[in-house]
């Protein structure tokens, strides 16, 4: 009698963790039901799977370009007449280049040519100093901008140049060294700066990127529109 009682009480324990489980398995893919289903209808409602841009942004940052345009780097006429890019700063800034040029009248040549009268001068044509085939072959004399863009960028100036100089990313260092070379040995005017002109270029070139704009608005409107049309 004891024995069946015993038994009797394991079956019916059994029989209630199996309910227990299975009520909790319920629960469990009812749940994860509901989820797939909001899921569904919040893709079909907030176009989840066919992200668009709106027609009207909710929030533009101001001084935020649209279409993530870079900054548009000043020329060097603007820099070289820019308060504070002077021959003196120029000369600090030529620190940097000091280790392999003399700038001196008739300075010694050492890991560089020396640079006495360098503006204006032609590329490649400092007497006694051994050249690499690139800058020999490369011809043209070192004007302004020519000094700029290989300041900044010797290596992608000049494809197969031996100069292992980096650059100097800052054109107003840029256009301070060259007033500083300027300034020993040459004597090329320094190029004028009118804001006026600059300020039309810039509104041109805005009026131009408006009426690009409006044109691919226009063309954007009438692919949507035959597209509609196709689908009738």
């Amino acid at each position: 009698m004891t024995d069946t009682t015993n038994h009797d009480a394991d079956q019916g324990s059994d029989a209630g963790s199996g309910d227990m489980f299975n009520t909790a398995a319920g629960w469990v893919l009812f749940a994860a039901g509901l989820g797939l289903g909001l899921s569904i209808v919040a893709g079909k409602v907030f176009h989840g799977n066919d992200p668009q841009r709106p027609d009207t942004l909710g929030y533009v940052i101001e001084g935020v370009e649209e279409g993530g345009d870079e900054k548009v780097e000043m020329t060097m006429s603007e820099a070289l007449n820019m308060d504070g890019v002077d021959v003196s700063a120029g000369e600090r800034v030529f620190a940097k280049c000091a280790a392999c040029h003399t700038i001196e009248a008739g300075g010694a040549n050492g890991v560089g040519p020396n640079l006495h009268g360098i503006m204006g001068a032609n590329v490649g044509g400092v007497a006694g100093y051994g050249y690499s085939t690139a800058m020999s072959n490369f011809g043209g004399q070192w004007g302004w901008d020519e000094m700029n863009e290989w300041l900044n960028n010797p290596r992608s100036y000049m494809d197969g140049t031996a100069m292992g100089f980096a650059g100097i990313s800052s054109i107003e260092d840029r256009a301070a060294v060259a007033l500083y070379m300027n300034a020993n040995g040459s004597n090329l005017p320094v190029p004028e700066y009118v804001a006026v002109a600059a300020e039309e270029d810039e509104a041109v070139a805005g009026e131009e990127a408006e009426v690009e704009a409006e044109q691919d608005a226009a063309e954007a409107t009438s692919e949507e529109t035959a597209a509609a049309e196709a689908s009738e």
